[in-house]
C-alpha cells in the first residue's frame, strides 16, 4: 500500500466512524449520503443529517480530488509549485447543534501532494478543530483545550501553543475584531517525517470525537427559549461570514471547480 492510500483509507474510516458516533449521540436522524464526481478529476462523498433530535444539520464529507494545474490559492505561498499537477484528500465538518447551549464545532485533516512529471515536489498535511459556543461554560472550554493539549503532548511541548495560537489568529474577524469562537488547534503545510507527521493528524481526526462528544452529553438538555435561540440565530451569521470572507478551503475549492 502506498502512502496516499493509507491516508485515504485513514480518512475514509474516519468519516464512518464520527458519522456513527452522532448518530448514536443524535439518537433520531441518521446521516444521507451523497456520492459525487468532479470532471476534472476525484470526487467524494457528502454526507447530511438533518433535523435531528440533538442536531439541526450536522455535515462531514470525505474528497479525494486532484487537478493539472494548481490555483493560486495553493501555489500563493510557494510559487515554484505554479502549474504543478495536484491531489488532495480530507475529510471536514461542520455540526449545527439544535439547542443553543451546545456548541456548533468544526473540524477538518488533510493531505496535499504535488507532482511534476509523474514525480513528487511537495507534499503535507492540515487540519484541526475548533468551537463556536454561543452561550460558552468554562467546563466545556477547559475540557475542549484539555483534549487538545494532550493529543499534542507527543510531539514536543511547542505544538499545542503552537497550533493553538495559529487557531486563534486564523479564526479571527478581523473586520470585526472578534474571534469567531473559543479555538482548538489549526496546522497547515506540515512537511518533515511522514510518518510522524500523518501520526499527528491522525491524532487530531481521533481526538475531535474525545473532545466534543462529552460537551454534546452536558449541554444536550439544557433548557432554553425564544431569545437563546433567536441570539443561535444570530451569531451563526459571524460564522457564515468568516466562510465567506477568510476561510481558505472555500477560496481553494472555487478556484478549482
Amino acid at each position: 500500500m502506498d502512502d496516499f492510500t493509507a491516508v485515504r483509507d485513514y480518512l475514509t474510516g474516519l468519516q464512518d466512524r464520527i458519522c456513527q458516533a452522532i448518530e448514536q449521540a443524535d439518537g433520531n436522524a441518521r446521516f444521507v449520503e451523497d456520492l459525487w464526481q468532479r470532471s476534472e478529476g476525484g470526487g467524494g462523498r457528502t454526507r447530511i443529517l438533518r433535523d435531528g433530535a440533538v442536531f439541526e444539520q450536522a455535515g462531514i464529507g470525505f474528497s479525494d480530488v486532484s487537478g493539472a494545474r494548481l490555483p493560486p490559492s495553493a501555489s500563493a505561498a510557494r510559487p515554484e509549485l505554479a502549474g504543478a499537477s495536484w491531489r488532495a484528500v480530507g475529510v471536514s465538518l461542520v455540526f449545527h447543534p439544535r439547542n443553543p447551549y451546545l456548541p456548533t464545532t468544526h473540524a477538518n485533516v488533510r493531505h496535499f501532494r504535488a507532482e511534476r512529471d509523474g514525480r513528487t515536489v511537495a507534499w503535507w498535511f492540515g487540519g484541526g478543530f475548533d468551537l463556536t459556543p454561543f452561550y460558552p461554560f468554562d467546563e466545556d472550554v477547559t475540557g475542549w483545550h484539555r483534549t487538545a493539549r494532550a493529543l499534542c503532548e507527543p510531539y514536543g511541548p511547542d505544538r499545542y501553543p503552537d497550533h493553538k495560537r495559529w487557531c486563534d489568529d486564523y479564526f479571527y474577524l478581523r473586520h470585526r475584531s472578534e474571534t469567531r469562537g473559543v479555538g482548538g488547534l489549526f496546522f497547515d503545510d506540515l512537511h518533515g517525517d511522514f510518518d510522524n507527521d500523518f501520526a499527528y493528524m491522525r491524532a487530531v481526526g481521533d481526538g475531535f470525537l474525545d473532545a466534543y462528544l462529552p460537551i454534546v452529553e452536558r449541554r444536550r438538555d439544557t433548557p432554553y427559549g425564544e431569545r437563546e435561540r433567536e441570539f443561535q440565530l444570530y451569531r451563526r451569521g459571524r460564522y457564515v461570514e468568516f466562510n465567506l470572507v477568510y476561510d481558505r478551503g472555500t477560496l481553494f475549492g472555487l478556484q478549482s471547480g
